[in-house]
């Protein structure tokens, strides 16, 4: 359950009243999309519905059903997401908007490249790009789609590759384990050689390519690496 500190005031105003629950930031968004997936004590800071969270004042159970044609809290928040907004004060709001921002420049970073070096951009360069394009930080809008939209105001400012790549590793028995855990999402077939080695071929986008065999040569510095042919 989210503190009261953190949470923030989902808000709907009908008929001359007004509405609100004090919910868990970081889940809004995902209840919003798939709401069964989120459990309500993680959603909420309180279990209840209030005119006023902040001074506690609650409406009746008329007042609800008047309302929502619910008096369960669950479907009252669902209600209130759908058609009401989400309050946030300056400090959150531009914590939350930089927290997302710096996300949303950490995926381009690391899955796009130049096409012309056939290397990442540099985060400097992708945040001076959105900052020019003046790109609009949504907190709460899923990043999947927020990167989608960065990506189409960034092309015509830089060039954006997103091409992948396949890399066979050859890594020691001793650091298996470490390196089975570091590949695993990306992981297309394994086996384990006679002389006792482990071999994992990985497909990841370019720009992670320097920063993954680097992760693998820390692990053991053995390590051998190929990059396959598409």
């Amino acid at each position: 359950m989210v503190s009261l500190d953190d949470a923030v005031v989902a808000r709907w105003e009908h008929g001359g009243q007004r509405y609100e629950v004090l919910l868990n930031p970081d889940l809004v968004d995902a209840f919003r999309e798939h709401p069964e997936d989120v459990a309500i004590d993680d959603l909420m800071a309180v279990e209840d519905v209030f005119h006023d969270a902040r001074q506690g004042e609650r409406p009746t159970v008329e007042d609800l059903l008047a309302a929502f044609g619910s008096s369960e809290v669950l479907d009252i928040t669902t209600i209130i997401l759908e058609r009401g907004s989400i309050q946030l004060t300056t400090a959150q709001r531009k914590a939350r908007v930089e927290a997302m921002r710096q996300r949303i420049v950490h995926r381009i970073h690391s899955e796009a490249v130049d096409p012309r070096t056939k290397s990442p951009h540099p985060r400097s360069r992708i945040e001076l790009a959105l900052e020019e394009s003046r790109f609009s930080v949504d907190p709460f809008k899923r990043l999947e789609v927020q990167v989608k939209e960065a990506i189409s105001v960034l092309k015509p400012l830089i060039p954006l590759s997103f091409e992948r790549v396949r890399l066979a590793f050859k890594v020691g028995g001793s650091a298996f384990g470490r390196a089975q855990q570091l590949l695993r999402d990306d992981l297309l077939r394994e086996e384990w050689l006679s002389d006792g080695s482990w071999v994992a071929v990985v497909e990841v986008p370019a720009g992670r390519k320097a920063d993954l065999i680097q992760s693998v040569m820390k692990l053991d510095r053995e390590a051998e690496v190929r990059e396959l042919p598409s």
